[in-house]
Parts: structure tokens; C-alpha cells; sequence
């Protein structure tokens, strides 16, 4: 919360201004580009990290698909996350987000601009249709992300389980998988901290269909979290 409040409280001539056109941007989506959208969110998104005394060091950029239509699969460690590779990441994409966090301000209207789905995890039926109409716009050529942890970890640089069903979309549309490991993103907003703070982000090699057509979705699980911490580990990140 401390570090939120930093943030807003450096960029005060900033955040009407800013607020007003995300809103806007949020209620009136159609009207942009999703390159328009995502510029618009990468603007806020530097002046809240310059505000919040965060840096984002970005690796592997050059391991982002030229063609698109591909997934990020990253662990999940806060609510940062999403802002984090935003920051990161030259090239729009959306998100599944669960719908506990949807209606949070500032990420409700991040999402609306990402045009991103909401997922409602007890919901079976509603679950498996996020699933087929991300499938949809990943074939047609849009970029996703998925929490494949399904909740944010408690144990800062260390990842829950993948889970399997996570990859269903990603297997559906054949589209690259492209791992990320996020490594300090939980100590943004989690710790109470607002000294200086290095957020690590790298994007990994993609994972194309023909490596992954033959295997389980749990097994895709299992090596994508091997990736990710693998890199965590020879990054500093392993406590």
C-alpha cells in the first residue's frame, strides 16, 4: 500500500489526467486500436514504476514470437504481475484474470482495455467457455496471458503447481508457449517496502506446437514450471 501511495503521490499533476483517459479508454474500447489500448497502458504503467521506484529489468525480449497469436505463461506471485510484463513487453496482449481481483480500481480498467476475459473458477461451464473463446482469438491472431498457478504464491520467488488445464487454450489453437519468469514482482506491493526495487522479467523461448502436440497438459505443466524456475534459480531469485 505504501509503495501505491508513492506512486500516486509523485505523479499528482499526472493522475487526473491519466485516470480520466484510461476511463474513458475502459468504457469506449472500441474506438481504439489494441495498439492504441496498450500504448495508452505502457504510458501509466512507466510513470507508476518511476513513481514507485521500481525498475523492470527485461530479458529474452528477442524470444517473443515475430508472428502473432501466442501465449504467456507466467508464475504469479501479486497483483504487479500483470503491470510488470506490460512494462516488459513491446507487444499487446490480453489476459484471464479471476474474477476476484475484476473489479479492483486501476486493474478494472486495465483489464477493460486489454479486453481481457474474467474467469470464474467455480464455474465449470463459464471456465470452459473463456477457454474456447480465448482459443478463438488466439487461432485469429491476439496474445494471451494465463496464471497457470491459478492463485498468486505465498512463497514469494518460488512457484505453486501448474496446472494442467491452464494449457487447454494454448493446446486447442497449436500456438507457441512462451514461459516468463517474474522473480522480486511480489515484493511491489506485498512487503510494505518502498526502497528501490528491481523486478526481473524474463521471457523464455517459445514452446512450439510441434515440441508439445504429443504430451499431456499436465505434462506441459510440469515442463513450463521447470523452465521458470530453473531461470529463478540462475538469476538470484531461489531464497
Amino acid at each position: 500500500m505504501k509503495r501505491i501511495l508513492m506512486m500516486v503521490f509523485k505523479n499528482l499533476l499526472l493522475v487526473p489526467y491519466g485516470w480520466i483517459k484510461l476511463c474513458w479508454y475502459a468504457a469506449h474500447v472500441d474506438r481504439y486500436s489494441e495498439a492504441q489500448r496498450y500504448e495508452l497502458l505502457r504510458y501509466i504503467d512507466a510513470r507508476a514504476n518511476w513513481g514507485g521506484n521500481i525498475v523492470i529489468d527485461a530479458h529474452g525480449t528477442e524470444n517473443i514470437p515475430n508472428e502473432n497469436g501466442f501465449m504467456f505463461y507466467p508464475n504469479h506471485q501479486g497483483l504487479y504481475d500483470v503491470l510488470a510484463i506490460i512494462a516488459a513487453c513491446p507487444v499487446p496482449f490480453s489476459v484471464v484474470a479471476k474474477k476476484e481481483i475484476a473489479d479492483i480500481p486501476f486493474l478494472k480498467q486495465v483489464f477493460a482495455c486489454m479486453k481481457a476475459y474474467i474467469i470464474d473458477r467455480e464455474d465449470i461451464k463459464q471456465s470452459m467457455q473463456v477457454i474456447i473463446n480465448v482459443t478463438k482469438e488466439v487461432k485469429s491472431g491476439r496474445n494471451y496471458l494465463i496464471f497457470a498457478e491459478g492463485t498468486r504464491s505465498k512463497h514469494g520467488n518460488h512457484p505453486q503447481e501448474f496446472k494442467g488445464g491452464s494449457f487447454k487454450a494454448a493446446m486447442k489453437s497449436k500456438c507457441p508457449i512462451v514461459p516468463v519468469a517474474l522473480i522480486d514482482s511480489y515484493k511491489s506491493f506485498d512487503t510494505g517496502s518502498v526502497k528501490k526495487l528491481t523486478v526481473q522479467v524474463h521471457f523464455l523461448k517459445p514452446i512450439p506446437y510441434e515440441e508439445y502436440k504429443d504430451m499431456k497438459s499436465t505434462e506441459i505443466a510440469a515442463e513450463v514450471k521447470k523452465r521458470i524456475e530453473k531461470t529463478i534459480q540462475e538469476n538470484g531469485g531461489w531464497e
